[in-house]
């Protein structure tokens, strides 16, 4: 028989959808209405049974990748989406299981207490994998931050594109303007920008690995003199820039450090500058960190609600002249690269293991499904010093977005396609 407890919480947990769990003495149970494609996982160890029931949000992943459990029918992805589409932000409703939970936020602050030394740690456990393992799914480009899927047919090299030109727009870019790229990955935007408009960027990353190929791309593309990348804490700077951007990396910042991220900010951005930052937020209110995440993924990390970025923005002095929420563009980012990773999947376990592989499937498989049913979105928070920086209207951003396009591109933009039915 299956332990009552993991019954218990199962059957609580799956109201809708059609999932069949068999235990260690090969005992099934199915759950839920029937709806939707048929999940069976068989749960080898008893270890597993107790776990799971006591803390699913850690134990099922972990279980996972350790093979002890398997999924014999559908796959990772059905499995959480039978999960997250039964279940609130804040995870499974059984009392013990909340508790679990609410020690976890409690102890947000001391888990994010992301110093120098502590960030540097951080974001080599992930940003210090082998390049190659990134190669394996991500863009061309290395883009590893949402797209922007501008139409639902668009390939992820297309919607990545969509994506630096988007950003390039709401930063009113114009030629030979200094740039501050804070956390510029392997460098793709900070390329894209000094290509585009003659700028003069620094981009800062902590990562040896993204440092080392950013540097090289900027040398093989002879974009050395405008285009610096540095191995530097953004919290050590002291110049002055025209422009501010920050993609992918305020979730690493931590709740205790986001007044200081802000006011840097500030005291970074000339009087007339323009900052864009682009972060994963929650719509809901905050809880914590995934615990999955948190042990394997991104340690320190953090995703903000809105109702705890803005009050440090109005501390520091800077002022909100727009935000933009992206809601399922990450899912079909994570889609793409959870499919070109599968189809990697060889690859990936010869660079690493099986367990890595199954610890990394389950990653982007939960994180697209958070991203189409919970309440994990994109904010895009664009920030000044004066209401008089930018135009009035938001024209602009469409405006910037199709000259960079290009008026001789076959595929014609949003706005001319617009264009072109009004004048048929």
């Amino acid at each position: 028989m299956m332990n009552r407890l993991l019954q218990s919480v199962v059957n609580g947990l799956v109201r809708t959808g059609n999932l069949t769990v068999t235990g260690p003495k090969g005992k099934s149970v199915h759950f839920g209405d029937g709806s939707g494609q048929h999940v069976h996982v068989a749960i080898h160890t008893r270890h597993a049974e107790i776990a799971i029931a006591l803390d699913p949000t850690l134990a099922l992943p972990e279980a996972y990748m350790d093979g002890e459990i398997d999924i014999v029918e559908g796959d990772v992805f059905e499995l959480v989406r039978i999960a997250f589409q039964n279940m609130g932000p804040a995870g499974v409703e059984a009392v013990w299981a909340r508790a679990i939970e609410g020690i976890r936020y409690g102890l947000r602050r001391v888990h994010q207490l992301n110093n120098a030394a502590r960030s540097r740690a951080n974001v080599h456990s992930h940003y210090d994998l082998s390049g190659e393992l990134y190669r394996l799914f991500l863009d061309t480009d290395m883009q590893y931050s949402c797209a922007y899927f501008e139409r639902p047919d668009m390939t992820l090299e297309e919607a990545q594109e969509a994506k630096k030109r988007h950003l390039a727009a709401k930063l009113r870019m114009s030629p030979q303007l200094s740039v501050l790229d804070i956390g510029s990955g392997w460098g793709g935007l900070g390329l894209y920008l000094a290509r585009h408009f003659d700028a003069s960027v620094l981009g800062v990353t902590l990562s040896t690995e993204q440092h080392a190929v950013s540097t090289q791309r900027a040398q093989s593309e002879h974009l050395e003199n405008h285009v610096h990348f540095e191995l530097r804490d953004y919290r050590d700077l002291q110049e002055r820039f025209d422009r501010i951007v920050s993609v992918g990396m305020f979730e690493h910042v931590g709740v205790n450090h986001f007044q200081t991220y802000f006011d840097k900010a500030a005291s970074l951005l000339k009087p007339d500058g323009v900052m864009l930052m682009h972060t994963i937020g929650r719509s809901g209110r905050p809880v914590a960190t995934n615990a999955f995440i948190r042990k394997y993924i991104f340690p320190g990390g953090y995703i903000p609600s809105m109702s705890e970025i803005l009050p440090a923005i109005e501390r520091s002095g800077l002022a909100v002249t727009d935000v933009e929420v992206l809601r399922l563009h990450y899912a079909e980012t994570l889609k793409a690269w959870r499919e070109r990773f599968l189809a990697n999947r060889d690859k990936a376990k010869a660079l690493y293991d099986e367990r890595f592989c199954r610890m990394w499937e389950f990653y982007l498989a939960a994180s697209e499904a958070s991203f189409r049913w919970q309440d994990l979105v994109v904010f895009q928070i664009q920030l000044t010093k004066s209401n008089a920086v930018l135009p009035i209207t938001r024209d602009y951003i469409a405006e910037a977005e199709d000259d960079l396009r290009g008026e001789s591109s076959d595929e014609p933009s949003p706005r001319r396609r617009n264009r072109q039915r009004e004048d048929g």
